[in-house]
């Protein structure tokens, strides 16, 4: 697809899902993958051992992105290990869904820690490698829910939404330096994580839907697999749904 040979990439919660289809597709096209995750240790060891017997280049990093010191060390571990880091893939988040008026201070909190602050802090800490190589990609997932908004997800719907105004700062701040940034919003996809939306919803989302299937979490890698190749070098600030047309 995209030539990626001697790139590094990281990737926040990769263990699982959207995360994980990412680090896959990224070593498939010959980066070496930071795979980052907090719980899941067996499949962030799993997915270590698949590039490897791939002959691709992997290590696992522990850690809470919503923690500085977290965050940093990450960062400073995937230097460590493969000399530099080129991409960074902000994808570990999730959500406490509930209407606004049961919504406690801590479901919004929590929330908004480890969509929005945890993107920033992660950031922050790759950009001085990526200043000082003039080469670097940021790359965001969000989600439709960002723009569209979704019943019974305001915390979720506000820290996603707040991705997109961060994502187009950095591309302003750091476009001189031949860093892009760019937002991934993603639809309804299947994954282990959305396999216990209610049938109804499911029903729901299909009838809006331009393309007759939901989407695939090589859906959503293959996109990012493009926006942190050489040949999206001039592309920045921008939001790419993928959604099967579900925003329109």
């Amino acid at each position: 697809m995209f030539d990626l040979s001697g790139r590094a990439a990281l990737v926040t919660g990769a263990s699982r899902g959207i995360g994980r289809e990412i680090a896959t597709q990224l070593a498939a096209q010959g980066a070496a993958v930071a795979v980052n995750f907090h719980q899941s240790e067996e499949q962030a060891l799993e997915l270590r051992d698949q590039v490897e017997t791939s002959g691709g280049k992997a290590i696992v990093t522990r850690g809470d992105v919503r923690r500085p010191e977290d965050a940093e060390r990450i960062v400073a571990e995937t230097v460590k290990a493969f000399g530099r880091v080129d991409i960074l893939v902000n994808n570990a988040g999730f959500n406490r869904d509930t209407l606004i008026l049961r919504m406690s201070v801590a479901d919004w909190d929590e929330v908004m820690e480890m969509n929005l602050r945890a993107v920033f802090l992660c950031t922050k800490a790759v950009l001085r490698h990526m200043m000082k190589q003039r080469w670097g990609r940021i790359i965001n997932i969000g989600s439709v829910s960002g723009t569209a908004g979704n019943a019974g997800q305001a915390n979720y719907a506000a820290a996603k939404s707040g991705l997109v105004g961060f994502t187009r700062a950095v591309a302003r701040e750091m476009g001189s330096r031949n860093v892009t940034a760019n937002l991934i919003m993603p639809g309804l996809i299947v994954t282990e994580l959305t396999k216990d939306i209610r049938p109804e919803i499911v029903a729901g989302v299909k009838q809006r839907l331009l393309i007759d299937r939901l989407g695939k979490a090589e859906d959503v890698a293959a996109t990012a697999v493009f926006l942190a190749s050489e040949e999206a070098g001039y592309i920045t600030g921008h939001v790419l749904p993928v959604d099967g047309g579900l925003g329109l």
